[in-house]
């Protein structure tokens, strides 16, 4: 009657109520990842490293390491066990490795053994140890290896390897797997630079 729009008839239809969810009590995401604790390449720790989130380390760790991911930079030194669910190794390892992914990345140097649920190894990755898959390689314990047929991680290496030592095979075709597969252990050697 008294409106401004009286020669122009629509059919508008009023919109539905929008209704804001009702905040409940915070939910705790165990899923949600966040940003990666890091261990710098300046950086030497000597110690024991146990968190629930993600590490990175591209400096040395003197001791073992327990996380949920690891990733091991290319410059990175490990020196001791490590326990994670999701393993990137592009760098030196020394120790024992558990965990439900491993991923050994061309650039790794890794000395020790590794329990593992599945692993992949890049072409030009050096491996040396025993390899094993489990069902469960975090959950068993430690001192559980050499029941397993692993020899027990072995401490820091004191005394440097002979210089008379002979040199691994090679394959005489060049083209050949760098795989070397002896005494039921896996040797992966990354190729001499030409």
């Amino acid at each position: 009657m008294f409106s401004r729009n009286k020669d122009k008839e629509t059919d508008v239809k009023p919109a539905a109520p929008v209704v804001a969810p009702v905040p409940s009590a915070p939910v705790k995401r165990t899923g949600v990842r966040t940003a990666p604790s890091i261990i710098s390449n300046d950086l030497v720790v000597h110690g024991n490293l146990t968190a629930t989130g993600d590490i990175q380390v591209d400096g040395t760790v003197e001791g073992d390491i327990r996380s949920q991911s690891l990733t091991i930079g290319e410059k990175a030194s490990i020196n001791g066990e490590i326990v994670a669910e999701d393993i990137v190794i592009r760098g030196r390892v020394i120790g024992t490795i558990r965990g439900r992914r491993v991923q050994l990345a061309s650039t790794c140097h890794v000395e020790g053994d590794i329990l593992h649920e599945a692993l992949a190894v890049e072409t030009g990755a050096f491996f040396e140890g025993n390899c094993r898959h489990s069902d469960d390689p975090i959950g068993q314990a430690s001192s559980s290896r050499s029941a397993n047929g692993l020899r027990p991680a072995a401490g820091p290496i004191a005394t440097p390897r002979p210089a008379a030592a002979a040199p691994a095979p090679r394959p005489a075709d060049p083209g050949a797997s760098p795989v070397v597969v002896g005494d039921g252990g896996v040797v992966v050697k990354r190729p001499a630079a030409q």
